[in-house]
């Protein structure tokens, strides 16, 4: 069991300085970044950044949490029972691949793989605070998808998780392993209608 995270202080500088410490820690990392630069980039003394964070690893901690949680509410924005299971879908497949494909999705991947080891708790607030929000919504769609007679499906969380590795496959570990070239939009789009079709084909019901 991971340990608990203490919550962080708040204060009127708080956006401030995760802004400047997610600039810092893109640019360097969590092990090359320096509560120096953080506090220059934020624009705060030494003093003031440790007031907020009197520890490296929690300020990171609330970085990441903080920009998944905005990535996961854009995109269960998107999942709603009003739409056919295709255009839910479509959409949601097109947020998950921008996410998993953004700056800072792989780079705090590789942090928190990197860190694993000395702070296990990094890879599940990461998890907690993003992914997991957005399985747990497609969970509930596909519950309601499933009880119109949209869909059939027996294990709702497993088939969630085979459609976010869908809406992953090739281009993550090319992004993560640095093989090839960037990944353009044209491939992008190509994997998220993959990812809805190949799903699409072993979920939706026969006609």
């Amino acid at each position: 069991m991971p340990a608990e995270t203490p919550p962080a202080r708040k204060g009127r500088k708080m956006p401030q300085v995760l802004e400047g410490a997610r600039t810092i820690f893109l640019r360097d990392g969590f092990e090359g970044a320096s509560v120096d630069d953080i506090a220059r980039a934020a624009g705060v003394s030494k003093a003031t950044l440790y007031s907020y964070f009197p520890d490296k690893r929690l300020l990171f901690l609330e970085v990441a949490k903080a920009e998944c949680l905005r990535q996961a509410e854009e995109a269960v924005a998107l999942i709603t029972a009003d739409l056919a299971p295709r255009a839910v879908l479509t959409l949601a497949a097109t947020r998950i691949v921008a996410f998993v494909l953004s700056d800072f999705g792989i780079r705090t991947y590789r942090i928190c793989v990197a860190e694993a080891d000395r702070f296990p708790e990094l890879g599940h607030e990461f998890y907690e605070s993003g992914p997991a929000l957005v399985r747990q919504r497609i969970v509930d769609y596909l519950a309601q998808a499933v009880g119109r007679g949209e869909l059939i499906i027996y294990d709702l969380e497993l088939a969630a998780d085979q459609f976010a590795e869908l809406c992953k496959a090739d281009l993550f570990n090319r992004i993560v392993f640095g093989v090839g070239s960037a990944v353009g939009e044209p491939e992008r789009q190509k994997v998220a209608r993959g990812a809805v079709e190949m799903f699409l084909a072993r979920y939706a019901p026969r006609p």
